[in-house]
Parts: C-alpha cells; sequence; structure tokens
C-alpha cells in the first residue's frame, strides 16, 4: 500500500501493513472472517449501491494512494520498505503477503500470456518475504504495462471485491452495522486483514466486543463503533508505536463523532496532514 504520508512519519517498518490474509482463529464470539458466508447484499442498505461504493473506495484510497481517483492507483507498484516486498495496484497487493501472487495466477489463468506470467515462479518464491529475487529489474515495468490492460484492471477490481470489500460488508451487516461501520471495516479489511490473529479484522473485532456489544447484540451503534476503532488503533500502535493513525483519527473518528453513521455527503477529512472533500 502506498503509504508515503506514514513512512515519513515513522522510523519503525511497517511490517505486514497490507492487506495480509491472516489465519491464526481466535474469536470466539462470531464468525471467521474469511469464512462469512455469502449473502446477497442490499444496495439499498450497503455500500454495494455504486454511489456509494465509489464513496469508499475514494477514502480508502486518499489513505493508500493519496488521491480519490482511486482508479489512478492500478499501475502503482513501488518497495515502499515496510518489509512486504513490491507494493501494487489499487489496495496495495503484496509480493510479501500472498495476495499479489494469488491475483496474478488467477489472472494468467484467463490470460496466460500476460506480461506478468513470467515472474510466477520468481513470485512463488517470494511470497512471505521481502526479497526482489528474480523480480528485478523487470517486474515493475511488467505491472505497469500489463495496468493498462482492461482485463488486468477489472482482475484488480475482482480480487478487490471478492476478498476485502463484499467480505467486509457481509460481515458489518451481520454485525447490525450502518454505512460508516460498513466501512470502517472495510478500510480495516485492507490495512489489517481479514484473519483473526490480533492484528488483522478479526482480532479487533474480538477486542471491541469485549468492551461494547454489536448493534446486532442489542448494542448502541455509536458506542461499538468507537470501540472498534480504539482497538483498531491500539493495533496500530502495538505493532508500530511511531506509525501515522489519521486514517482513523481524523478521518473515520471525525465522521462517527458527528454522528454521521449513515456516511452522508458532504464529507471532509484529512489522512496524512492533507485534507479531502466530498461534495
Amino acid at each position: 500500500m502506498n503509504r508515503t504520508g506514514v513512512l515519513m512519519l515513522t522510523v519503525v517498518p511497517l511490517l505486514a501493513a497490507t492487506a495480509c490474509l491472516s489465519v491464526a482463529s481466535d474469536d470466539s464470539r462470531g464468525p471467521d472472517v474469511k469464512r462469512v458466508e455469502e449473502s446477497p447484499l442490499d444496495a439499498e442498505s450497503t455500500l454495494i449501491d455504486p454511489p456509494k461504493t465509489e464513496l469508499a473506495h475514494q477514502i480508502v484510497a486518499s489513505a493508500e494512494n493519496g488521491t480519490l481517483d482511486w482508479r489512478s492507483a492500478y499501475g502503482y507498484v513501488e518497495d515502499i520498505g515496510d518489509g512486504q516486498g513490491y507494493t501494487a495496484g489499487i489496495i496495495g497487493f503484496c509480493t510479501g503477503t500472498h495476495d499479489l501472487l494469488a491475483l496474478v495466477e488467477e489472472y494468467t489463468k484467463e490470460h496466460p500470456d500476460n506480461a506478468l506470467a513470467p515472474y510466477l515462479p520468481a513470485l512463488r518464491a517470494v511470497d512471505g518475504t521481502d526479497s526482489h529475487e528474480g523480480l528485478d529489474p523487470g517486474f515493475p515495468a511488467a505491472w505497469k504495462q500489463e495496468s493498462k490492460v482492461a482485463a488486468f484492471r477489472a482482475a484488480q477490481d475482482k480480487k478487490r471485491d471478492k476478498g476485502y470489500f463484499e467480505p467486509a460488508l457481509r460481515l458489518a451487516v451481520r454485525d447490525g452495522l450502518g454505512l460508516l461501520g460498513q466501512f470502517v471495516y472495510y478500510d480495516a479489511m485492507v490495512y489489517h486483514g481479514p484473519g483473526n490473529d490480533w492484528f488483522s479484522v478479526g482480532g479487533i473485532r474480538a477486542t471491541a466486543l469485549k468492551q461494547a456489544d454489536s448493534p446486532a447484540e442489542g448494542g448502541d451503534e455509536k458506542a461499538y463503533l468507537g470501540a472498534f476503532l480504539d482497538a483498531r488503533r491500539k493495533a496500530m500502535l502495538d505493532k508500530w508505536p511511531d506509525v501515522d493513525t489519521s486514517r482513523v483519527d481524523t478521518a473515520q473518528r471525525r465522521f462517527l463523532d458527528a454522528g454521521n453513521l449513515a456516511l452522508r455527503t458532504p464529507l471532509e477529512w484529512k489522512v496524512y496532514g492533507d485534507t479531502y472533500k466530498v461534495p
């Protein structure tokens, strides 16, 4: 993920700050967040509604890529020094966290002659590490080249939606959350990953549920989301004591403090010191 603002403000490497797929399960109070059933999502009450989807991706992109134009990030590729190898694409798929490898493998099944296919052996070899072995010097150029292809952009969209966006929405709906809560879960999925260890969404959710009941359990939505954001912020700081937590503090927390549980526009927020507005 492109967190240039974070890296400038912290001396601690952002190890595993991307959408890592953690697998340990320690959440006894709810579903495994990687196995939330694929129930239909109602466009009237969820972020699956296209204008609401666009808004969600814009807010995420403000933190991930320093822009509201999330589509400009398809061709992004860089090693930002976070211990996860190359970070690339619209939500920061990483060579060190398996999701980039999975994306390229799935895409290559349907498009075997793509520019990234020759790098699959190297991608498999470096998976789980920060190594560039077998990827330099040509991988970044190949990623940028392939990102000009509509089918690869669509593959990135699909991987984001099926791996992060839709599971986050389903879990949020199961917990009785409205649009802001759905976005809070989505942004956490992107940043922390959909696993159940202490740093992933499942672990953060379990911590929050110890402090406040979810709306589905009869709890107050604002109080529960406050507990979730507290737990998420603590997880970030526990892992990287100097990390910039503004995507929580001056974005999501701002919306929550204003009581904007429906994520109504216009919106204004700050991430890494930059102000963003959606009319």
